[in-house]
This record gives structure tokens, sequence and C-alpha cells, in this order.
């Protein structure tokens, strides 16, 4: 699957300059959703024909103005854990710090590609200053401006040079693939037991198709799909597991490898921002969505006014994308769990779901007649026809309108929600594109 490059550094040495840089002509193109920038973290870029996640390391951290070597040498073992190729960004006015050095030693010994990167290079005088950083031990320093862009192109190119070569998946692909993700202590894993059950020997594991995930086939009670589980989420780590940022970048491979998601909210805690960050992977990836509630057998108050006010909290937190599955489970007392499985398999399907352009016409048509996009500078914008895009990952749909770029966010809204009354198209996203006719 896809390769993850992480990028870290002491603060204020360009790390997020370097990452918008990286990510941003994608994140421009792609969706320019209402709030799918609440986490600047993580991005995908793209350089010839390769596409690969981006993660800033500072950009998890609670107050990361004052980090100190301890919360910084965290994040760089989880890099050295988690990432295929690392960007160790340093700073070309400052010099070489103790806090580099430091850094420098646990990179040393990893066993991954580490590109030593000197930032804020804007003119050749400072190339000469680049010389110190030989000190690190890491090699040649190559030279660049994250905010001018200079050298970004040489350093993309030595980037996708050290990827390793795609594994072939042995993945039977029209099987859905779905993934339990979550912050720790949410359940993740004993629900993962509970649908397995101790008939361990149903289970058949296709270890690591490429290193990062594996496969476990789920085959009974008239279900067949796979559960993604990153090998990372398996290994007890080094880094002290309570340490929540950690959870969201172990989920990017489980996020970006299955079709489904499976988010596990603790019914103890309510929604924190981690389970926001969590939700915003699974956004920024357009994949399925199954919301549980889990631990509900600790709620002490379960009547349906209860059950209505979490499920409202939980829309609100996550909207404006609310239609998706929400379901009140115990992992512990396997209350609900087939249910959890009905519901993302029901996901799945959604996912692929086709409607004929003559069926898409007569219902859309009408409305967009009756509630036409609002005029603008006198203009009337004019939508004649709508389509669905085949072979998409999501069900992708095109309106055509004589004046497209005048049809804003609100409107494509109206028409997604109406869409989803219409169809179901519960816990899928869909993308809606407006185009000249």
């Amino acid at each position: 699957m896809g390769n993850l490059v992480a990028i870290v550094g002491r603060p204020n040495v360009g790390k997020s300059t370097l990452f918008n840089r990286l990510t941003k002509t994608r994140q421009a193109i792609v969706n320019e959703e209402a709030g799918t920038t609440r986490d600047r973290q993580y991005g995908k870029a793209e350089w010839c024909g390769r596409e690969f996640s981006v993660v800033d390391t500072g950009g998890w951290v609670v107050n990361s103005d004052d980090v100190f070597e301890e919360e910084i040498r965290k994040q760089v073992l989880l890099a050295v854990d988690e990432a295929d190729v690392i960007l160790f960004l340093v700073d070309v006015m400052n010099g070489v710090t103790d806090l580099d050095m430091e850094v420098a030693s646990i990179l040393r010994r990893a066993q991954k590609p580490v590109l030593l990167i000197a930032n804020k290079t804007d003119n050749y005088d400072l190339q000469y200053n680049a010389a110190e950083f030989y000190r690190l031990g890491l090699g040649d320093p190559y030279c660049i401006s994250a905010a001018t862009g200079s050298g970004t192109g040489d350093m993309m190119d030595l980037i996708v040079s050290k990827f390793r070569k795609e594994a072939d998946e042995i993945v039977e692909d029209d099987l859905p693939r779905i993934a339990v993700v979550g912050r720790p202590n949410a359940g993740k894993s004993s629900i993962v037991n509970a649908f397995m059950g101790e008939e361990r020997n149903i289970v058949t594991e296709i270890a690591g198709t490429t290193r990062d995930s594996i496969y476990t086939r789920y085959n009974k009670f008239g279900f067949d799909f796979y559960l993604v589980d990153t090998a990372g989420i398996r290994k007890k780590n080094k880094v002290n597991e309570d340490l929540e940022y950690y959870s969201v970048i172990r989920s990017i491979r489980a996020i970006e490898n299955s079709d489904v998601c499976i988010l596990m909210l603790d019914a103890t805690r309510g929604i924190e921002s981690q389970d926001l960050n969590i939700f915003s992977l699974i956004q920024k990836n357009s994949k399925g969505l199954v919301v549980v509630v889990n631990k509900w057998d600790l709620v002490p108050d379960k009547t349906v006014k209860v059950m209505k006010t979490f499920e409202d909290a939980v829309r609100n937190r996550l909207a404006p994308f609310a239609d998706f599955p929400i379901i009140f489970a115990s992992a512990l007392t396997k209350q609900r769990i087939l249910k959890v499985l009905e519901a993302a398999r029901m996901v799945y399907d959604n996912r692929h779901t086709r409607i004929s352009t003559a069926r898409l016409n007569e219902e859309m048509l009408p409305l967009i007649e009756a509630y036409p996009p609002p005029s603008i500078k006198g203009k009337y914008i004019k939508i004649k026809y709508v389509t669905q895009l085949p072979n998409t990952q999501i069900p992708s749909f095109v309106y055509f309108a004589n004046l497209p770029q005048y049809v804003k966010e609100p409107y494509r809204r109206f028409l997604e929600n109406k869409m989803r009354e219409k169809w179901n198209l519960t816990g899928t996203p869909i993308n809606i594109f407006v185009r000249q006719k």
C-alpha cells in the first residue's frame, strides 16, 4: 500500500511549511470541503506518479511551542517505527543545536532511510553554512527552502527513490476490507476478539502483504471480509502506549488499506479531539464509516433518551458529514456485535451504489428547478443534467451547469443531503462535481 514519510525536527525549523509545500497542491484540488482542514498534520503528496502520505510529527503534540526533549524524542521514535522515509529538518540559520544532536543520535541507529534536510537555505551563501551539519553523522545535507520551494524537486526525487518496491497484495479484491480504529482503550482489540470468538481456526492470517497490514479473513455467520490489522498496532511498543497521538499515526495505514472503518468511541468518555483526528483521517481518505459507541454496558442510564442525546452529540461533533450508522454496543458482553458487522457490510455496499442516469435526472432535476442555486451578480445558474461517474472509489456524481464556478459549497451540500434522503448512501462519503456542460 502507500508509503509514509515523516517530517521530524525541533520546533521552528519549518516542519509545517515543508508539510504544506509537499501536500498543498493536492489539498487544493481534492476537496475544498468545509471542516477538512482541522488537522494540518497529515496529507497526501504525489511526485512522478507515486502517491505517498506525509506526517508532520510536530503537529500532534499538545502545546508544541514549548516541546521538551522528551516529547521530541518520542516523536522521533514513533517516526522511526512507523514511517518508510524520515525527513530530518534542520535550520541553516541556527546551525547545529544540542537537540539536533540528540535527534541525530536516534536516527543514526534507525534501520530506515533518513534524509538530512537543511531548511531556510534561501541564498547561495547560506549553502556554505550547511557544511556544519556533517557533524550529525547522517551524510550529505540537502539544501532547500521550504518557503520558496527551491531544492524541493530534487528532494522529492530522492524521497521517491528511497521507497521500497510495492509488494503484491495477496488479498481477494472483491472482499470488503474493514479496519477497526479508535483511541487507545476504546476497545479495539476487545471487539476484534469478540468478532473472532475463540474459534481461532476459522481465521486465516495472510501475513503482511506489505509489511504494514495483516489481513485476517473473517468468514462466519454469513459474513465474509478481511479485518485489517496494522502490524504496528500489534507490537506493544518501546514508546509508552498511552500517548494519544500515536493512535492517530498508527491508524493511518489501517485506514488507507481499508474500505470501511469502524470508529470505536468510549461511551464513558464521549468524543475527544483525538477521535476527531481519526475521523478526519477517515474522511480525507474517503472511507466508509460506522461509529460504535463501546462500553455501553457501563452506562448506568440506558434509556432511549440518553441514547438519542449521545447520538446527536456525536453527529454534531462530526458535522457536516452526519449520515452514518451509530451503534451502541459492548465488546465485553458481545451486545450488538453482529449489528456492527451488518452495518459495516451495508456501508460497503453503499460505497458501490450505482444509480441510473434516468433515475438521477428524474428525481433531482425537478428538485433543482424548485430550489435553483442562488443567482450571483444577476446571472442565473442552470443545472441541466446529472450522471454518476463509472468506476470511482466512492459514488461520484457530475452535475452539468452553465456557470459551474458559481455553484458554492452550501448548494453542493443541499444536493448531497437530498441525494442521501432519496438513496441509501449511509456511511459512505460521496463526491459532487459541477462541470461546464
